[in-house]
C-alpha cells in the first residue's frame, strides 16, 4: 500500500507559519499538507499566500500539496455570485499550480443550514442534505462541471469532504452529486469521524461500499459518545472509530489513497500529530503484513 499519509494543517493552527508547517510535517514523516485555500485568520491577498508557501513547500521538501476548503458557495440562489465563486476557485487553482503540483483538492459545495435559526447546529439531520432540494443538487453540479475539466488539466481530483452542515454530508448525497455532476476528476472523501455525529449513520462498511470506486481520499479522526450527549474528541487511537478495520475494509475496495489525519481537539496539536502519525503508521505497516 503506497497510500501518502497527509497532515491537515490544523494540527499547526495555533500560530505557526508556512514556513514551521512544512519544516515540522516533513520532520515528523507526513507525506504532505492539507492547506486551506485561504489561511484562517490572516488578512492576504491569494497570490501572497501562494507564494509564500510555494517558497515554505520547496525549502522543507514536502512531497505533496493539497487544499481544502473553501471551494466554491454554491448554495446561494444567486447564478452570478455562484459563477463569480467557480471563476475566483480556478484562478486560484491555476495560480497554485504555476507554482507546485497539486495532489487533491478537498472539496465542498458552500454550507447547506436549516433557515429557522431556532433548529442548533448540532442537529445535523436537520442541515445539509436534510434539507436540500433539487435545486441545491443542480447548483452544486453546475459548478462543478466547470470546475472538473480544470482539475483534470491541471492533474488533480476533488473528493468531496462527508462534512455536516454541507450538501455532500453523508455517503448517499455524496454519490448522488458525483454522479450528477459525471466527471471522473470529482469523488468523495470520506470521513466517518463526521458521520458518526449523525444519530442516524451508515454503518463504515456500508458507506465505503457506496462511494468504492469513487473514494479519492480519506479523513481520520475520532470521538466517544458522552453519557450526557454529544461526543468528545479523542486521540486517534483511542475512540470508537476502529482505523485498524477502516484501512482493512479501503483495501477490499482498491482503495489507492491520500489519506489524511486530523487534530478535532484543544491543546498540544504538534504533539498529537506525531501521536497520531506513530499510529496510523503502526497500522499501515500491520495490514501490509
Amino acid at each position: 500500500m503506497g497510500w501518502p499519509v497527509i497532515m491537515h494543517v490544523n494540527y499547526c493552527e495555533q500560530g505557526q507559519s508556512l514556513r514551521e508547517i512544512c519544516f515540522k510535517a516533513v520532520e515528523w514523516g507526513f507525506d504532505g499538507v492539507e492547506f486551506r485555500r485561504k489561511r484562517t485568520g490572516v488578512e492576504e491577498e491569494p497570490e501572497a499566500y501562494l507564494d509564500a508557501l510555494a517558497e515554505a513547500v520547496q525549502a522543507s521538501g514536502l512531497k505533496h500539496v493539497l487544499f481544502g476548503y473553501p471551494t466554491a458557495n454554491l448554495m446561494t440562489p444567486d447564478a452570478g455570485e455562484r459563477e463569480r465563486e467557480v471563476e475566483n476557485a480556478i484562478a486560484f487553482y491555476r495560480s497554485a499550480r504555476q507554482r507546485f503540483p497539486i495532489l487533491l483538492c478537498n472539496a465542498f459545495s458552500g454550507p447547506l443550514l436549516n433557515p429557522d435559526k431556532n433548529i442548533p447546529y448540532r442537529e445535523y439531520q436537520k442541515q445539509g442534505s436534510g434539507i436540500a432540494t433539487e435545486e441545491h443538487y443542480q447548483w452544486a453540479a453546475e459548478g462543478f462541471r466547470v470546475l472538473a475539466p480544470v482539475a483534470e488539466e491541471l492533474g488533480f481530483r476533488f473528493a468531496f469532504e462527508l462534512h455536516m452542515g454541507y450538501l455532500h454530508d453523508l455517503p448517499a448525497s455524496a454519490a448522488k452529486l458525483i454522479e450528477m455532476i459525471g466527471y471522473p476528476a470529482v469523488g468523495a472523501n470520506l470521513d466517518y469521524g463526521n458521520i458518526i455525529y449523525f444519530p442516524e449513520r451508515p454503518t463504515l462498511a456500508e458507506s465505503i461500499r457506496t462511494l468504492a470506486g469513487r473514494l479519492y481520499y480519506v479523513h481520520l479522526k475520532n470521538s466517544v459518545a458522552l453519557p450526557t450527549g454529544g461526543r468528545l474528541p479523542t486521540a486517534l487511537a483511542d475512540g470508537e472509530i476502529n482505523h485498524r478495520e477502516y484501512l482493512r475494509l479501503l483495501v477490499e475496495v482498491g482503495f489507492d489513497g491520500p489519506i489524511c489525519i486530523e487534530a478535532p481537539r484543544p491543546g498540544d496539536r504538534e504533539w498529537f500529530a506525531q501521536q497520531d502519525l506513530a499510529y496510523i503508521r503502526s497500522v499501515i505497516r500491520d495490514i501490509a503484513a
